[in-house]
């Protein structure tokens, strides 16, 4: 009996550290990247994917995303504190200790780095300056001013850049669009986001959302459609360059007016349920852009 409870113990602590190195890395999120990367490189490729070479890729964007994600919370670990959706986090918790963190993600970013030049120069470099800005200039910036999410919104963006280069070893004309669409994408995800947490963001002291007299800016919806709707040409430039067919464009540019058109009822009824209709539709707005491209090519 004893001897089981010994295991049994052993086991929950296992568990636990895993459950911790997931928050750490934001599983769930650091996957999601991943995503966009891997299918940038599929719709790159032509839908002639060398798998060992997309699971080198989708690898390499892991750990240097995991390790940006583990910096990220290393740097935040006594604001963590302050709000209960990020309280639970390991470093915030003290199950995990900074050393800990910083060692792991010591050793993510130089294996991702590793695995992302085994493509080429332009992969590893642009994973590089991925991690960087989110860790050291995103991150800190975000309790200064709103302008931390365009600044945030480039590292947000380079996973589409790699999943092009990595493939042509060039930035060309579809890697920029590509980076692009997923640039303009994030202003309206991320300040639907900023305003459902609006009062915990305050508490924590982080400026993430437009503001006007120490509240939210009622014009953040508008501003919100307004990137929605200069997605729309922006999304079809693939089209137009040829990389991509006319029903694709189609339907990205009906999914760009719906966004434009449900930020815009989050600046006419500025209330928490046009904003949380706004976030679920942007997490499925840049996966079913990038499928449409890919299917579509195919």
């Amino acid at each position: 009996m004893a001897q089981t409870k010994v295991i049994a113990g052993s086991l929950s602590t296992v568990g636990q550290k895993i459950n911790d190195y997931q928050q750490l890395v934001k599983f769930r999120l650091t996957l999601t990247v991943v995503f966009s990367a891997l299918l940038a490189f599929a719709i790159t490729s032509q839908s002639n994917v060398h798998w060992l070479a997309a699971l080198t890729l989708g690898l390499g964007g892991f750990l240097i995303t995991g390790a940006a994600n583990a910096l990220n919370q290393v740097l935040e670990k006594d604001f963590d504190k302050l709000m209960a959706r990020t309280a639970d986090r390991p470093l915030a918790a003290g199950r995990m200790t900074i050393s800990e963190a910083v060692l792991a993600a010591g050793l993510m970013s130089l294996a991702g780095i590793m695995l992302l030049a085994l493509f080429n120069p332009w992969a590893a470099f642009f994973g590089t300056l991925a991690m960087v800005l989110y860790a050291f200039v995103y991150t800190p910036m975000k309790r200064f001013s709103p302008l931390a999410i365009p600044v945030g919104a480039v590292p947000g963006a380079l996973p589409m850049l790699i999943g092009c280069v990595a493939y042509e070893g060039q930035i060309s004309q579809l890697a920029l669009a590509l980076f692009a669409i997923q640039f303009l994408w994030q202003f309206p995800h991320f300040w639907s986001i900023g305003w459902l947490g609006f009062d915990e963001y305050q508490k924590a002291g982080y400026r993430l959302l437009p503001m006007r007299d120490g509240l939210r800016d009622p014009k953040t919806g508008l501003y919100a459609a307004l990137y929605a709707l200069i997605l729309i040409p922006v999304a079809a430039l693939p089209f137009f360059w040829g990389y991509t067919g006319a029903v694709s464009a189609i339907f990205v540019g009906i999914l760009g007016v719906v966004y434009a058109g449900l930020g815009w009822r989050l600046y006419r009824k500025k209330d928490r349920k046009a904003a949380l209709t706004l976030m679920f539709f942007s997490f499925f707005y840049l996966p079913l852009t990038l499928i449409a491209f890919f299917v579509d090519k195919i």
